[in-house]
């Protein structure tokens, strides 16, 4: 992604900071630093196990160009889906941790990679989350298509 368009997802991302100056700051200062964001206000994020999540997101990507952002981190064990606020409160599934309002996520500056975090996709600045139904509906497939192999596979 071009170096304007990781401006834009940075000052996408410290809107959602309660002192964006200061985390902009932090970015600069520390460009391999990580910033501890509020979930449930600008977005939610679900947090899938990358064995299920890569299937995930090779799905979710034939069926929109752009799906919104996706970070890889949580000790490379998972992989966040970044949602509509309020859709972490409401989400079951077997695996998926939601992490919604009340909660904080680490975030790395976008591109670039402080140690396991990395953006996979990354915020391009308008908004744009990755769409619940279209989620759910990839976390389905992926999941079905992992226990026709016998549960194995699908990570890159």
């Amino acid at each position: 992604m071009a170096d304007t368009g990781a401006r834009a997802g940075v000052e996408w991302l410290v809107s959602a900071a309660p002192d964006p100056d200061a985390c902009r700051r932090e970015w600069e200062r520390v460009p391999l630093g990580i910033a501890l964001l509020p979930a449930g206000g600008r977005w939610d994020v679900l947090a899938v196990p990358v064995e299920l999540g890569y299937p995930t997101l090779d799905v979710l990507t034939r069926l929109v160009h752009r799906p919104g952002p996706v970070l890889l981190g949580f000790g490379d064990a998972r992989m966040g889906f970044f949602v509509p606020p309020g859709t972490a409160s409401g989400w079951l599934g077997t695996g998926v941790r939601g992490i919604g309002r009340g909660s904080w996520i680490a975030v790395p500056r976008p591109g670039r990679t402080v140690g396991a975090a990395r953006w996979l996709i990354l915020p391009d600045g308008s908004g744009t989350l990755v769409d619940p139904v279209l989620l759910e509906l990839a976390l389905h497939e992926a999941a079905a298509a992992r226990a026709a192999r016998g549960g194995k596979g699908g990570e890159d």
